[in-house]
């Protein structure tokens, strides 16, 4: 698989844990698909046009680590990596589905799982 693509999408990734990206609608939307959904960490299924307010998502302190991609199809990508959430002490597992549409990379799906 190209390192290229794997540093573009976790460079991605890492951008949604960013204050000024999360913080912005129109950033949000640029990045996430028109049917972008997710299964939170919370349990909670959070779907784009239903979850982003005009002050975002509000913001986080999280790491990101163990980055991987594989290819599911051709412009079709899983990323699977940890994310370590400082506020809650709490590290959970983070699979999401990017598409390569319009010119770009958005997240289509992603998913968190909480580690025990």
């Amino acid at each position: 698989m190209d390192n290229s693509l794997k540093t573009a999408l976790q460079q991605l990734e890492e951008q949604l844990l960013k204050p000024e990206i999360r913080s912005s609608r129109e950033a949000l939307q640029c990045i996430l698909a028109e049917d972008f959904f997710e299964f939170g960490s919370s349990g909670r299924v959070l779907y784009k046009n239903e979850s982003i307010s005009e002050d975002g998502i509000g913001e986080v302190e999280m790491a990101l680590s163990d980055f991987e991609i594989r290819e599911l199809a051709e412009n079709v990508v899983l990323a699977t990596y940890r994310i370590f959430n400082a506020a809650q002490k709490q590290e959970s597992l983070r699979s999401s589905i990017w598409k390569f549409n319009d010119a770009r990379w958005q997240l289509v799906f992603h998913q968190g799982t909480k580690c025990i």
